[in-house]
């Protein structure tokens, strides 16, 4: 069973903002996958699915961004589910915008919501996709550039390369994260 995690804020004021991309992937991932439906627990929404045989739970916590870690430590224990088989799928300021770079672990990298997670579930050993949102305008505050909504061809942008981070996942997940890394590292479109 492996747990995978989109990141992002809830609620509609958040919706479609750069900081959202986790999330937005993840409900792609879910329209495909999902087995039953959406429930709100353990700080998340939560659904179970399945692809190619590998048994998943898809969550999107509901605790906002810097204290993502709540919820996932929380998944962590409820489902038993150790550390390498937590996949995190957020957005990435530092990364040109829709550029896609998985790792088998790593750093925060200064995104909160990771921070989070690192410290909540006291490793930072699991597998990450991030998707790049580029970075802020010289002089611009950063928080006020991951909570703004892409323009209109930043978005078309996104939207490619949501599609392409949805099948670096379902690589991740069936034949592993090496080979989801060199077929999409760096990857725009």
């Amino acid at each position: 069973m492996k747990l995978i995690v989109g990141l992002g804020n809830p609620g509609s004021k958040y919706k479609s903002t750069r900081h959202n991309v986790g999330f937005e992937v993840l409900d792609l991932f879910c329209r495909e996958v999902c087995t039953d439906e959406v429930k709100h627990r353990f700080f998340s929404s939560v659904a179970n699915g399945k692809y190619k045989g590998e048994e998943l739970i898809l969550a999107k916590p509901q605790t906002f961004m810097n204290s993502s870690g709540t919820a996932v430590n929380a998944l962590k224990y409820k489902y038993g589910i150790s550390p390498e088989d937590i996949f995190v799928i957020y957005d990435d300021f530092n990364l040109d915008l829709g550029m896609l770079r998985i790792r088998l672990s790593g750093s925060s990298g200064g995104h909160k919501g990771m921070k989070s997670i690192i410290e909540s579930i006291g490793s930072k050993d699991f597998p990450r996709l991030r998707i790049g949102i580029g970075s802020p305008p010289h002089g611009m505050d950063v928080m006020k550039y991951v909570l703004g909504r892409f323009s209109p061809d930043e978005r078309a942008t996104i939207e490619e390369s949501k599609l392409m981070a949805l099948k670096a996942l379902k690589v991740m997940i069936h034949e592993g994260i090496e080979p989801a890394m060199t077929r999409f590292n760096g990857r725009r479109d």
